[in-house]
């Protein structure tokens, strides 16, 4: 009997749920927290295994990628956050330029094909610096695909170089953006945003950067930042309200969302430090529904530095098809213990942690274009993924 024939969930109450999955029928609201209200917890996974399967089949992605944190200053202060610093404060830094640009370089050498850049909202830097980076780093390395600037950066450029949004991103283009991540969309809810991240632009600004974006054929993902004060059905508006923007780009814009990313929030060292964070069935249910409420968006991401390597192992048979890349530094934030930044996995590490729930890794790029690389010298071969 195939998995989709064979009766996926034991509690009474997802029955019409199921249906309509396997009925490739688009879930409501009501649905979305029926799963979330549901203690079937197996019964959703499946659920959200058997979309995954139709449309990638066995296939898990990853990227060699490198990410870059070029300064933790932020003009804000969300209490979520344990990453931001105020100008003269301990461990507070800014990157130049070249050391930009050297990181870059480095990632290139190891085979990296994107750079992941993001950073706070730094009080004084002039927009040139963010052009110049990333002229920079078109001129040292050309194959790199840059990924860079959440959606809250890009409003914080329009306020700097007083230029209107599509301004700010053709700018941005022409010096050698490739596409942007989807940080900073945390909660789309006004109770959440006020009482967690009151400062931080609203909603409406986060999709106005992505919509506009997408309309300039600018590919982005999206994230969701859950388990801190939000509460179920806000989970489920805020997948429903990034669904509806994806029917609009697909039906109207040369791009739209490559990915959706749930990130589990941290509590440590941030100011909701007393709040537990989400559980680990928390995470699995929160992964698979939005595999299930999200059914246009091409992919889900067990991001394994937010929900941990073991649990993101698990995630690949809760609907999630790709597992982000090897990272090397992330400064934003530590799921355990102090010190470094350093969090890396290996290309060999990630795919044993795909083979053995057996699954087939493959390596893509930026925007989900299969790489193949020389076996001999490892590296890209010509068409492969890369422009």
């Amino acid at each position: 009997m195939s998995r989709e024939l064979a009766n996926p969930v034991s509690d009474p109450a997802l029955m019409s749920v199921a249906q309509k999955v396997m009925a490739s029928e688009v879930l409501s609201q009501d649905d979305g927290l029926a799963l979330y209200h549901s203690r079937d917890v197996h019964g959703i996974g499946r659920l959200a295994d058997v979309v995954r399967r139709r449309l990638h089949g066995n296939k898990v992605y990853f990227n060699r990628n490198r990410h870059i944190n070029y300064t933790n200053l932020c003009a804000l202060s969300c209490k979520f956050c344990s990453f931001y610093r105020k100008r003269g404060e301990e461990g507070a830094y800014e990157m130049t330029v070249e050391q930009i640009v050297a990181a870059a370089q480095e990632a290139a050498a190891g085979g990296a094909t994107e750079v992941h850049i993001v950073g706070g909202l730094h009080p004084s830097l002039q927009f040139h610096y963010y052009l110049d980076m990333l002229r920079a780093i078109r001129a040292a390395c050309p194959q790199l695909h840059i990924k860079a600037f959440t959606a809250i950066e890009i409003i914080h450029f329009t306020r700097i170089a007083r230029l209107s949004l599509q301004e700010v991103l053709m700018a941005l283009r022409d010096a050698g953006l490739g596409s942007l991540p989807g940080g900073g969309a945390e909660i789309f809810d006004d109770r959440v945003h006020d009482e967690v991240f009151k400062g931080k632009v609203r909603s409406d600004k986060w999709f106005a950067v992505h919509r506009a974006a997408h309309r300039l054929g600018i590919a982005s993902n999206a994230t969701m930042l859950y388990g801190h004060v939000e509460r179920p059905e806000e989970r489920i508006s805020h997948l429903v309200k990034l669904r509806e923007l994806q029917v609009e780009s697909l039906a109207s814009s040369p791009a739209c969302f490559n990915c959706m990313v749930p990130l589990s929030f941290i509590p440590e060292r941030s100011e909701l430090g007393h709040l537990p964070g989400p559980t680990g069935l928390t995470d699995l249910k929160t992964l698979a529904i939005a595999r299930l409420m999200l059914h246009n968006i091409a992919h889900i991401k067990a991001f394994w530095i937010m929900q941990g390597i073991g649990l993101s192992q698990v995630a690949l048979d809760w609907g999630c098809d790709d597992l982000d890349g090897t990272v090397v530094w992330y400064d934003i934030t530590k799921r355990t213990g102090a010190g470094t930044t350093h969090q890396e996995l290996h290309v060999s590490d990630i795919k044993r942690i795909v083979r053995e729930p057996g699954f087939a890794a493959v390596e893509r790029d930026t925007l989900y274009r299969e790489i193949r690389r020389d076996p001999h010298t490892d590296r890209v071969v010509a068409g492969a993924g890369v422009d």
